[in-house]
């Protein structure tokens, strides 16, 4: 029974780290992993993230198509800071950025890049 209530009490802690931007935005199909990762994140900037982007069944061998990946921004927050603190969390897989702000973490492969709208 204590572990029930230690889990419960884990999973609210991860999903008040984060809200979503609108309802649309599939997130509870994010695993633990994943919210453990959007947690640190919050708990290292100290401030809520805002999910623009979950579980996107259409998207093809993303991370995202397996609700493995989250797109945010933190208002008030440096990319800089961001990017920091996704670094540092235990378990990261992926790490992007677009250039309008959004960072994009998931569970997958560890790598990292940048979108910025332009093929070169």
């Amino acid at each position: 029974m204590a572990a029930d209530k230690h889990t419960s009490f884990l999973k609210h802690s991860y999903t008040a780290a984060y809200g979503v931007q609108r309802p649309s935005v599939k997130v509870s199909c994010f695993p633990p992993k994943l919210q453990a990762i959007l947690y640190h994140i919050a708990q290292t900037t100290g401030h809520k993230l805002v999910i623009t982007s979950g579980k996107r069944p259409h998207s093809g061998t993303s991370q995202h198509h397996h609700c493995n990946a989250a797109d945010f921004r933190i208002p008030g927050v440096s990319e800089k800071r961001i990017l920091a603190a996704a670094r540092s969390a235990p378990g990261i897989g992926g790490i992007g950025r677009y250039c309008n702000g959004m960072v994009h973490v998931d569970v997958g492969p560890r790598r990292k890049w940048a979108h910025c709208g332009r093929h070169k």
